[in-house]
């Protein structure tokens, strides 16, 4: 969990003061955010994102209140590790292309961690990340995702340009 406190502690910090809460973390690496509900609820997110995987300057990302996370966890949906080994290979596709076309069309950062994969992306396009991870999960060629990654930009850009 270096990577939560940063160095000198400067990435804990940066959360402390931006949302006016204490983290600490037990000798065993478990994290503790003290402070109001509200300001424990969002910095936990920042956390949980460092914690699986983001750096720093993607996690501070959802320091604006446009941003979201989400994290699956590959457990839930895939009891042996052969299984979420190959989900995490099929979401990063080949050299990178499927995790980077996701990214790209739903302006999101995609983390493939441990058993983990996490999204930070707008509110309004984290859906479509959602779904074509989802995809993915469900077996769905390549193809089929990137053709819905097509589509998901087209509908997100034509929203934004109507000021949805």
């Amino acid at each position: 969990m270096g990577e939560l406190l940063g160095k000198n502690g400067s990435n804990a910090k940066m959360i402390e003061k931006h949302y006016n809460v204490k983290i600490r973390m037990d000798d065993e690496g478990e994290v503790f955010i003290e402070g109001n509900g509200g300001d424990t609820f969002f910095a936990k997110d920042v956390v949980q994102a460092i914690g699986r995987g983001f750096p720093i300057e993607d996690a501070v990302k959802l320091f604006k209140d446009d941003y979201a996370f989400y994290a699956v966890d590959l457990r839930e949906h895939f009891s042996s590790e052969n299984s979420q080994k190959r989900v995490k290979g099929r979401v990063i596709g080949e050299k990178g292309k499927i995790k980077k076309e996701i990214e790209d069309a739903a302006e999101a950062k995609i983390s493939v961690y441990g058993h983990t994969i996490s999204i930070i992306a707008p509110h309004d396009s984290i859906e479509y990340a959602k779904e074509a991870i989802s995809k993915i999960m469900e077996g769905a060629p390549h193809t089929t995702v990137l053709n819905y990654l097509h589509r998901a930009r087209d509908h997100l850009l034509a929203a934004r340009l109507k000021g949805d």
